[in-house]
């Protein structure tokens, strides 16, 4: 541990340790997550059929077309007079009402962890090509070459965004467009193709409507939504892979907070993550983990600029623009870690954590406490705002949701 370790409390009871972090490209460009799939078995002892709700008169034939709601492409069958459809899927999706029952899990226990859902999207392209023809697939594991491009050379990146179900039972997606801007300028700087917004878009909402059950109640979670992007191509010289995989698949998630090496040192001096500063002046704050860090103080809410090291989140993004819409002043700069000590609130953003407020923060020695029992103020009107606009329940006037039916 350095001398000048920041030691914090993550709201509730959550601590941080905060040496300075190193930062190189190379190990930017190395550190690359894959998930690990555990495919369901589902087994039929009898053939299964697809419930028809609507048809209609085919005008070339005059024959009915039975309009069958499913995850697969072109599933409109031809029928005479059949009220049911011959189903030779492994797991038939029904059309009738019981379609948008919710998934047999107990909601109120939802940790942050992967349970394995219905199906997964995929899409591959070769090197200098374009993406194009993805699909739905049943979620399970994937087959990769020893010498796959991400395996190897850590060619690969993923984004996370979250749906989630209103009190009509629709479902909104919080600003997918950002998540595929975002995973374009991270392909671009790593050598690789990546799907188009609109491609992004609708591979997300694909797969959200065919693993729609999975979407918890209202105020009992969100489907956590993970794109992968990573050379699947076999090479064996360090150069870009000959192939590109475009993967998505998602999981419900209750509240998430994590738990990493460097974590690992601050709890066993009983704090619980890490606040980590620049590490050329080793006093200007970065980032806490994964999530972006903010600092109040009066009416006015500091956090660091994004200046090559700091994560562009949409959570960061997003709580800028609702606090500036509730009459904060933001400012984005260099923020001294002194400034912590003097601080009202401090609170971390992130897809995951959305905002997550500091109970105290420990400086060479000297613990500045933050609020009593809870949130500050600022951090719960702030979260309140943005996850009240992320659920539906009130006004979009940001135009930043997208939503599915």
């Amino acid at each position: 541990m350095q001398s000048n370790a920041v030691l914090a409390t993550l709201q509730p009871n959550h601590n941080i340790l905060s040496p300075s972090r190193f930062y190189s490209s190379s190990a930017s460009a190395a550190a690359t997550f894959l998930p690990v799939f555990y495919p369901q078995r589902t087994r039929f002892s009898a053939p299964q059929y697809l419930k028809l709700d609507k048809q209609v008169l085919a005008s070339a034939s005059g024959r009915y077309v039975h309009e069958v709601k499913s995850p697969f492409k072109n599933a409109a069958v031809l029928s005479d007079s059949y009220s049911y459809l011959f189903c030779a899927l492994t797991k038939c999706v029904e059309c009738s009402s019981e379609a948008s029952e919710l998934a047999d899990i107990e909601w109120d226990n939802l940790g942050f962890g992967l349970l394995p859902t219905d199906y997964m999207y995929m899409m591959k392209c070769s090197q200098g090509g374009n993406f194009s023809k993805g699909e739905l697939q049943r979620f399970g594991n994937i087959e990769l070459n020893p010498s796959a491009g991400v395996l190897n050379y850590g060619q690969g990146l993923f984004e996370g965004l979250k749906a989630y179900r209103k009190e009509d039972g629709n479902i909104l997606l919080f600003r997918p467009e950002e998540n595929a801007l975002r995973m374009r300028q991270g392909a671009e700087r790593m050598c690789m193709p990546a799907p188009t917004v609109d491609q992004f878009v609708e591979a997300v909402k694909e797969t959200v409507l065919a693993n729609k059950r999975w979407v918890p109640p209202p105020g009992k979670g969100s489907l956590y939504i993970r794109p992968l992007l990573m050379g699947s191509g076999a090479v064996l010289g360090l150069a870009p892979a000959p192939e590109y995989t475009f993967l998505i698949y998602v999981s419900p998630v209750g509240n998430y907070f994590k738990v990493l090496k460097a974590q690992s040192a601050a709890k066993a001096k009983g704090y619980s993550d890490v606040l980590y500063l620049d590490c050329v002046h080793k006093k200007y704050l970065e980032e806490v983990s994964s999530c972006n860090i903010f600092v109040v103080k009066g009416n006015v809410i500091s956090t660091p600029a994004i200046k090559g090291t700091i994560l562009p989140g949409i959570t960061r993004k997003s709580i800028i623009d609702v606090a500036r819409s509730q009459g904060f002043q933001v400012e984005e700069r260099f923020v001294p870690v002194d400034e912590l000590l003097d601080a009202d609130e401090v609170f971390c953003t992130g897809t995951a954590v959305v905002v997550s407020p500091v109970g105290s923060i420990t400086y060479k020695g000297k613990r500045v406490p933050y609020g009593v029992d809870g949130f500050g103020a600022v951090a719960q009107q702030l979260y309140s705002v943005l996850t009240r606009l992320q659920m539906g329940l009130i006004d979009d006037k940001m135009n930043w949701t997208v939503e599915l039916s």
